[in-house]
């Protein structure tokens, strides 16, 4: 009975402690989750599958994958470009995709998602949504430019170096598909010059 009543402390404060780190953004909370759980399954806290590092990818990747599909959600209602209006769509097509077949991973190994994109992604995507015109085609192409390079370096490392062999699995499926994207805004970008 004292084990139910300290485990059932623990719970209210963990709940408690979450709703406090949700005023520092999504990823931050889902990494702290993430740190509070462990791979030891002796122990009383909730069990997660995976090290802390491949956790983390999974926390940067789901945040990353929702900031583009609200970018290109956006750019397919925005941009003056059809090509551009195109490649948005083929980012939401996907980066919603690759979401899916992520949280589902993440759900079988115990890791917390983020819920949102982070603060500094919101800040970025409200600056782009004052944008209209051309202004708007070139900002995002910049945002998509700078957002593929940074996943392309996650997702190669990731594929090198993560733990848990269904992570690097799906790290090393889905880098040709960012680096075809990355081409693609790339080539997009040089015809705008």
């Amino acid at each position: 009975m004292k084990k139910l009543e300290s485990l059932l402390w623990i719970a209210a404060a963990v709940v408690i402690f979450q709703g406090c780190k949700g005023n520092k953004g999504s990823t931050t909370a889902a990494d702290s989750a993430n740190e509070a759980k462990t791979t030891d399954t002796t122990q009383l806290k909730q069990h997660i599958a995976v090290d802390q590092n491949d956790a983390k990818f999974v926390v940067t990747a789901a945040a990353d994958g929702m900031t583009e599909v609200d970018a290109g959600k956006m750019a397919v209602t925005k941009a003056k470009s059809t090509r551009i209006k195109n490649f948005a769509t083929m980012m939401v097509n996907d980066h919603s995709k690759a979401g899916n077949e992520l949280a589902k991973i993440a759900a079988d190994k115990g890791i917390t998602l983020p819920t949102a994109p982070d603060t500094t992604q919101k800040k970025k995507a409200a600056e782009l949504s004052q944008k209209s015109g051309r202004d708007f085609d070139k900002a995002y192409v910049g945002a998509m430019v700078d957002g593929h390079k940074k996943a392309v370096s996650l997702f190669e490392d990731a594929s090198k170096n993560l733990k848990d062999t269904t992570l690097r699995a799906f790290a090393i499926k889905t880098l040709p598909t960012l680096k075809m994207h990355l081409d693609s805004i790339n080539a997009i970008k040089s015809s705008m010059k």
